[in-house]
């Protein structure tokens, strides 16, 4: 089967977040599973590495409709793991300083990548059965092809899946850009249009051939106006060919067993590398270690990331006898809050603001806990990448959370609470505190959390068979 994987980033070559993770690890499932799997996305000039722009082979380049004018694009190529990666390029768009997104020009930019997907295909030769696209950013590649491009030759047997990662970030825009950017005919902006604005991810959950998310839970919570940022109505009405399949990791990539970047290696069945690990993060935070455990916590300082409610009751989790360690930024408050408890509690607290992804693989790798309390939280990767290390996460059931993580008390791999509430929170905090105590049993609970299959085989093969049912193939 051929797929062609339509992302805004993806490792190894841009990411800002869990989307291009998993536009790094599904395709490579994929291929493993023999499928013709292939990732298209936008070139980005500053972004990519020196040696990864001298291994691109240049394909071709046509022009692309944008609105009322027509922009040049350029396509490169590249192979990475057996998965061939297409990117698309315009310095214009493209060529940007301060990271992927946040730009005046967004609406544009991915309209004209949304459109260039289209027309490369054209240009290239391969033929795809499948367009799975991904978030907002791809959200017009279904909307263009049901618009512009189904009745035309090779377009016609082509099946469009759209994928929501975070149904949070839509594309909302004005009507305004309907004629100057979008270039939808008036007679079919009723498409895109929601609630007086453009909107995106409203037009691909409209026309897809099927809607995913990244979790079964969050693909029920989105029906619910708590978790869908207005969108319920729209995907009620569609959710027959909605579904949640939960994403996995690289179980290569994230393996303590040959990972090079921690302090020492070790397997569920020897654990002493661990403590190695443990102590190491003392001293790059210049802590003092007790025999007592150590909770960890990575992440974007957001709201909904439940970081109200460790502010809540941080007090509390110091008091229980337990060490702390942070990384992360977002927003200000909460990295002034976490920076003032370092000061309080120096000996108990470390903290670094920013990220570093060594450091989290440091830290994911010797901590005893790892803390994810989100309000909301349609898939999550941390927690899954801190079972792989054998720190044993303490989650929010919600989301990719609920459907990820099963509580120790029916011989899961953590430690969950049902509720928003930070009392609630602190209970599960102080039961992995009591269990850390029977050293037997919390050895029996790293080892489940650390053979637990968080690959990206089992998803692969529920999307393969996705792909298979709109193909037709057996």
């Amino acid at each position: 089967m051929n797929i062609l994987y339509a992302a805004s980033e993806a490792l190894p070559f841009a990411a800002s977040g869990g989307l291009a993770d998993v536009a790094g690890s599904l395709p490579k499932a994929l291929v493993a599973a023999g499928h013709n799997a292939r990732v298209v996305m936008p070139y980005y000039v500053n972004t990519l590495k020196p040696e990864q722009k001298e291994k691109m082979t240049y394909l071709t380049n046509f022009t692309v409709p944008v609105g009322w004018r027509s922009q040049y694009c350029g396509v490169f190529m590249q192979e990475v793991n057996g998965v061939i990666y297409y990117f698309i390029d315009n310095e214009y768009y493209f060529k940007r300083d301060n990271g992927l997104y946040g730009y005046y020009d967004d609406a544009e930019r991915y309209v004209f990548f949304s459109r260039a997907v289209l027309e490369m295909l054209r240009h290239i030769d391969f033929h795809p059965q499948i367009i799975n696209s991904n978030d907002w950013q791809c959200a017009l590649i279904p909307v263009y092809h049901h618009l512009f491009y189904k009745n035309q030759w090779g377009y016609g047997d082509i099946k469009n899946v759209f994928t929501i990662h975070n149904i949070g970030y839509q594309g909302q825009y004005g009507l305004d850009l309907v004629k100057d950017i979008v270039g939808i005919p008036p007679q079919s902006v009723s498409i895109i249009e929601y609630d007086h604005d453009i909107n995106f991810m409203k037009g691909a959950i409209e026309v897809a051939d099927k809607v995913t998310t990244v979790s079964p839970t969050y693909a029920k919570e989105i029906l619910d106006p708590w978790f869908s940022h207005g969108l319920d109505r729209i995907l009620r009405n569609k959710q027959y060919k909605t579904c949640g399949f939960l994403n996995g990791i690289d179980v290569d990539l994230y393996n303590p067993e040959t990972d090079n970047t921690i302090a020492a290696k070790f397997t569920s069945k020897n654990l002493k590398g661990k403590a190695a690990c443990k102590s190491a993060i003392f001293e790059e935070f210049g802590m003092p270690q007790y025999d007592i455990p150590l909770i960890a916590m990575i992440s974007r300082f957001a709201d909904h990331k439940g970081f109200d409610l460790v502010r809540y009751v941080f007090d509390e989790i110091v008091a229980t006898d337990m060490q702390v360690v942070i990384l992360g930024s977002g927003e200000k408050q909460y990295e002034d809050f976490f920076q003032e408890m370092h000061w309080r509690y120096p000996d108990k607290v470390g903290f670094y603001r920013g990220y570093n992804p060594s450091l989290a693989k440091k830290i994911y790798a010797g901590a005893d806990m790892f803390l994810m309390p989100s309000k909301s939280e349609p898939c999550g990767l941390a927690q899954m990448i801190a079972a792989r290390y054998g720190t044993v996460p303490i989650v929010r059931a919600t989301g990719g959370l609920r459907d990820s993580i099963i509580d120790a008390g029916d011989n899961g791999i953590g430690f969950t609470f049902q509720s928003y509430n930070a009392g609630d929170m602190l209970n599960s905090i102080k039961r992995a505190r009591e269990l850390y105590r029977n050293k037997t049993e919390w050895k029996k609970l790293v080892s489940r959390a650390m053979n637990a299959d968080f690959s990206w085989e089992a998803s692969a093969r529920l999307y393969i068979g996705l792909y298979k049912e709109l193909t037709g193939e057996q």
